[in-house]
């Protein structure tokens, strides 16, 4: 009988990466907050000087911090205010690591059309992160 009251092999594989990715994804935040917060690594921008630029327009925040836009902020991972980027970069991260984990078996059980939208969402959120499209109101 195809349709079981219990989860296919994918979908357990799918939410097992994400339960745990999602407990590795808050244990890194709480790590690079602590680094930031504690003053381990220097942040670029010292949090004393921060209200300062709370009532800026962001793209005068941008300028006069010399924050870089887009995946910029990769340079500044040797800074405490950017490394906890990492926690959040991982948990936007979990759907592709997810999916590309199931495409295997879904063609191994022969459900073909399901991992041809599994690759397609995939391309899409790869698309969308990679910041080669630039859309919406940012």
């Amino acid at each position: 009988m195809k349709n079981s009251v219990y989860p296919s092999e994918g979908q357990m594989i799918y939410a097992d990466i994400l339960f745990y990715g999602c407990w590795i994804g808050l244990a890194i935040m709480i790590v690079t907050y602590l680094l930031y917060v504690l003053g381990i690594l220097t942040p670029h921008i010292p949090l004393e000087s921060l209200p300062e630029y709370w009532t800026m327009p962001v793209n005068e925040y941008l300028r006069k911090a010399n924050v870089p836009t887009g995946w910029g902020w990769t340079a500044l991972l040797n800074r405490g205010d950017f490394l906890n980027f990492i926690g959040i970069v991982l948990l936007a991260g979990l759907s592709i690591i997810c999916y590309l984990r199931i495409i295997p078996v879904l063609f191994r059980k022969n459900d073909r059309t399901m991992a041809y939208i599994a690759i397609a969402e995939v391309a899409v959120l790869v698309l969308a992160a990679s910041g080669i499209i630039n859309a919406g109101a940012h």
